[in-house]
């Protein structure tokens, strides 16, 4: 029998957290079916009617169905919910790994449970966060996945478990042709880096992270180590722990502030029921932990090789969006005819390819823009025939077995692309302005 979510359920769902377009929800009741498990709640604007119902019969666009015309579910979907869950299953797990990619699985609710969902969780948002969005009454379904900060579906018997979420971020440089010369910095600074600039200047962040991606994705042990201790010292809504799926560092529904003096003595006092280490060292015991496992594990490469199918960057794919859409290349009309001869293979390129440069871009970009779990519990020693993965604590003499899992691999819209390709060039801007003003950013 097909399980629905009622109102009465909603008191069992708890804020775990939130990002730009989805509340998540942890399970506490006791249904067999839901322990372990989360909940993603698809959000919409307030500026948005909730009252408007879709009457398509599919939930992408003819040219989007095109884009995506060899995954046949995810073409024929009517749900945006669905089709995303589709594209995940369909799309990214075949490339990022079947044993790194959870799926998951749709639940049918009422707006009832919605309803009271957005009362039970209202206080525990973000103040901006509650400004901007709310559950989005529209849908009649939610994302139910496990819970990848824990170990054994939600069994907390056996032992202690801790778990850390990162955003890895763009973990190259693009060396693009199609990068024009206004722009060239990007082949020089991180994008990371330049989006701290536009954050800084529209008062999202007080600070500039210390975090940069291309130490996290170097393949360098030392880097590595480096990247999480920089995403541990300023965190912002990049890094977050959780000790037995229960938040302890980091921030509920964005960004957290940087790491001080009591923030961290907090988190060591936490840290001492699983990692070892004489006072003030269990902090740097686990973020060694963390650098080991991400190293081993191989998943950074994966990630990487999966964003660098994005060859073109988006100088170059916004040419190939005008193609496939039939619309006047609006890039174009504000080139010289020496710029845009650089531009006119693109123009030139057959409709497969236009399509390939187009749909690689939106497969990058959601990888560039997904999170990574890695969840710890102590082991006993390193066994070779276990189904997870160990890593062995020098500092520590301690082997913990781990898993890791990528999340929130959304898809991305073609339909966004002009936006995608407007806020490149505003982060671009930006960057270049505060560097010009010297306002203390190097």
């Amino acid at each position: 029998m097909e399980v629905i979510l009622k109102e009465k359920e909603a008191g069992d769902w708890v804020y775990r957290g939130e990002g730009a377009a989805n509340l998540v929800l942890s399970y506490i009741g006791s249904s067999p079916t839901f322990i372990g498990k989360v909940m993603r709640i698809r959000k919409a604007s307030r500026n948005d009617s909730l009252t408007e119902i879709s009457t398509s019969p599919s939930a992408l666009t003819a040219q989007e169905r095109y884009l995506w015309k060899d995954v046949d579910e995810l073409i024929s979907s009517s749900d945006n919910e669905i089709a995303s869950q589709l594209f995940v299953l369909h799309v990214m797990k075949p490339l990022l790994g079947s044993k790194f990619v959870d799926a998951g699985m749709h639940v049918q609710v009422t707006r009832g449970f919605f309803e009271s969902i957005e009362k039970n969780v209202i206080l525990q948002r973000p103040a901006w966060r509650v400004d901007t969005a709310q559950v989005d009454m529209r849908c009649d379904y939610v994302l139910v996945m496990s819970d990848h900060s824990l170990f054994d579906h939600g069994n907390l018997e056996s032992s202690p478990c801790i778990s850390v979420e990162i955003k890895p971020k763009c973990g190259f440089l693009p060396v693009s042709r199609f990068v024009s010369e206004e722009t060239a910095i990007k082949k020089r600074v991180t994008r990371f880096e330049m989006h701290q600039a536009l954050k800084l200047n529209q008062g999202e962040i007080s600070l500039p992270s210390e975090y940069n991606p291309l130490d996290l994705f170097s393949g360098s042990k030392e880097r590595i180590h480096k990247a999480i201790k920089d995403l541990f010292t300023t965190p912002q809504n990049n890094f977050r722990v959780f000790m037995n799926g229960s938040l302890i560092f980091g921030g509920l529904g964005g960004g957290a502030e940087d790491t001080n003096l009591c923030i961290a003595k907090a988190f060591e006092g936490a840290l001492k029921s699983i990692v070892q280490g004489d006072d003030g060292l269990c902090t740097e015991n686990f973020l060694t932990l963390v650098a080991e496992a991400a190293h081993d594990s191989g998943v950074l490469d994966r990630l990487l090789e999966v964003q660098k199918l994005d060859d073109v960057d988006i100088e170059g794919a916004i040419h190939a969006y005008y193609d496939i859409t039939h619309q006047q290349c609006m890039v174009c009309t504000e080139l010289n005819k020496d710029q845009m001869k650089t531009y006119a293979p693109l123009h030139s390129a057959s409709l497969d390819e236009s399509l390939k440069i187009v749909k690689d871009y939106l497969i990058a970009a959601t990888s560039k823009d997904c999170s990574l779990m890695i969840c710890f519990r102590p082991g006993k020693e390193v066994n070779l025939g276990s189904a997870w993965n160990n890593v062995y604590l020098e500092s520590t003499k301690q082997t913990f077995d781990f898993k890791v899992h990528f999340i929130d691999l959304d898809l991305k819209r073609m339909s966004k692309m002009e936006e995608y390709y407007e806020l490149d060039k505003k982060i671009v801007s930006c960057y270049s302005e505060m560097i010009k003003m010297d306002q203390g950013w190097l």
